[in-house]
């Protein structure tokens, strides 16, 4: 994220925040871009932490049980229409050909998962407690015997 205080213009994020500790939309500071990856603040509290003419881009969908998942991503595009500060979707494209090419890589052992946890089946709900607990710095994988 970049800060409004900052003075020259540089690419990258200039300040990063972990949601579990830090309010992002405290006032203390206003942001020219907000990634909100999976999140569920208000479209209120994502425009407050905004500069004027700021951008909330919202990547992915949540509200498993809704019907699209997308709803408060829906409404802050609708809304976006008249405000200074833009609300965007960004939706991946997913292509057969970006499939195959990792599947290649995978194959090759070129790609490695970041894999912090392996649990068996019967420790699932352990796993998920852990990863909704932030404890994971990767992912968590459970075995599966064939």
């Amino acid at each position: 994220m970049r800060c409004a205080s900052d003075a020259e213009p540089r690419l990258g994020a200039d300040h990063v925040i972990d949601y579990a500790r830090e309010d992002f939309a405290d006032g203390s500071r206003r942001y020219d871009l907000v990634l909100d990856i999976a999140g569920n603040p208000s479209l209120r509290r994502l425009r407050r932490a905004l500069r004027p003419r700021g951008t909330a881009v919202f990547v992915g969908g949540e509200d498993a049980g809704a019907l699209t998942g997308m709803g408060r991503q829906l409404r802050g595009v609708l809304l976006s229409v008249s405000l200074r500060q833009r609300l965007a979707l960004l939706v991946a494209e997913e292509r057969a050909a970006d499939y195959a090419r990792l599947t290649g890589l995978i194959e090759a052992g070129r790609l490695v998962p970041s894999i912090d946890l392996v649990h068996p089946p019967e420790d699932a709900p352990l796993a998920v407690r852990e990863l909704a607990a932030g404890s994971v710095r990767g992912r968590i994988a459970i075995t599966v015997d064939r």
